[in-house]
This record gives structure tokens, sequence and C-alpha cells, in this order.
């Protein structure tokens, strides 16, 4: 993430400091773009922006580290909720505390394939969600333009708070959409384990994935066979419990955070 930010922010208005610690990152910074990186003392000091472009474990530990360094005012932006959720952001309540995080570019938009550019940030339109979550309201302006930059070309911009985001992932997009793919590609496997050729089960599925999420989330005008209707009706109780949705409630989500962080 970090070179894909680095190379995003080229040209920009804005002047980036840049801070890698290992000497393969930053042989390649300086391989592919031409940066040459900075000790984290020399790049914060006297900063406006400190874009944390690191994993999710190690976020307290680097945003307790370089607190001190920062000057009243200074916008610290992760691109994740997770560790803001958490609690470990330091208390500094002079901070600006800014997420965003990309939402992927759409599985419809033609550019995702032809690219091909699954993830985002280089040819495929993608929207983001932004969240301010401490600092004057003004403040939300400038982090959304860096957003926008750092995941370029953005579709649309949606504001939402940090547990909105909390929601979104690792709620939605993680333990429900990931989990739910990890279990249809397991179903793949089963059923080629059982007799169905390899390729042919792929093709199947992917192909039925397509059509059906079309339909499913209304991407085309249509609706499926009373037989399909049926699979689901029977289906949904023999693969989901009941209380499924209880994922969204916010102590499960802050385990889910924990665990993650």
């Amino acid at each position: 993430m970090g070179a894909r930010l680095a190379r995003n922010l080229q040209g920009s208005a804005y002047a980036v400091r840049h801070v890698e610690v290992s000497a393969a990152g930053q042989q390649r910074l300086k391989d592919e773009l031409g940066v040459t990186c900075m000790t984290p003392g020399a790049a914060v000091d006297g900063a406006d922006v400190v874009i944390l472009a690191v994993p999710d474990t190690l976020i307290g530990r680097i945003a307790a580290q370089i607190a001190p360094q920062l000057k009243a005012g200074t916008m610290v932006l992760t691109l994740d909720a997770a560790a803001p959720f958490a609690g470990h952001l330091p208390a500094r309540p002079d901070l600006v505390y800014f997420v965003a995080h990309p939402c992927h570019p759409n599985i419809f938009a033609p550019e995702v394939h032809t690219g091909p550019d699954y993830f985002g940030g280089v040819t495929a339109p993608q929207s983001i969600v932004c969240a301010l979550m401490q600092g004057p309201d003004e403040a939300y302006a400038l982090g959304e333009d860096i957003a926008k930059i750092i995941y370029a070309p953005v579709k649309q911009s949606w504001r939402v708070s940090v547990d909105q985001m909390a929601l979104l992932e690792p709620g939605l997009s993680e333990t429900v959409c990931a989990t739910l793919l990890d279990a249809m590609r397991e179903a793949m496997d089963e059923v080629v384990a059982r007799g169905v050729p390899a390729e042919a089960a792929r093709e199947f599925l992917l192909g039925h994935m397509t059509i059906l999420s079309a339909v499913i989330f209304k991407q085309i005008p249509g609706q499926f066979s009373d037989a399909c209707n049926k699979a689901i009706t029977f289906g949904k109780p023999r693969l989901l419990r009941d209380d499924w949705k209880q994922v969204f409630d916010r102590d499960e989500i802050a385990e889910s955070i924990r665990r993650i962080t």
C-alpha cells in the first residue's frame, strides 16, 4: 500500500516525505519512483499530515512513537478503521484523526477486466469511504482530498463514522463476504472431489456468480426461476445460523477488531 500511495501522490500538489524501514522497500521506492526515504523523526517534523500505511497490528505502536513529535493540528490518516475503532491512537485531542478506505472497483465495472485492475488505484474507478474521527469539521475536506488522490481514480466519496466503517470492514466485507466466498470455493472443491472436472466446476461457478450477482444486486432487471428461489429458501437454513446477523452487533465487531489488531 505504501508504494501504491507514493506512486499516486507523485505529481500532486502535496510535498511528500517517505519513510520505509526495510532496505528492500527503500530500494524499490528508489528504483520505481525515484524516492529517497527519510528517518521517521525527520519526516514527521513539521508535517501537516502523517499517513500510516502500515499493518493494523503496528499502528498503535508507531502512532505512540511519533505522537510526541507532532505539532497540534497535525492530521494522522489511517487506511483502515480497525486500530482507530479499537482505541489504538494516542489520546491527543489536539490532533486530527482521519480514516479513509477504498471500496475497490465494482465487479460490474468494465475497467476491472480490461485493465485488469481488480484492486483499484491504477485504472479502474472505485468509490471510497472517509471518516473524521476527531478534529474540526473543516479538516474533513483536506483528508478527503488526500484520499481521492491516493485511491484514484475515485468515482464517489461517502462520509461515514468510524463505527459505520467498522460495520463495512471487517463486518460486511470480511466476516460476511470473504467468509461466504471462501465457503463457495470449498463447495467448488467438494464437487470436484465428487467427480466433476475441475475446470468445468470453476467455469460453472464463476459464470453463475456473474449472472446471479447481477440479478441479486439489481445490476440488471430479472428474476430467478422457481427452482432457484426454492433452492435459496431451503438452502439458507441449511447453510446459515438463524442468528448470523449478530456479527454486526457492536460487541461482535469489537471482538473481531480486537483479534485483528
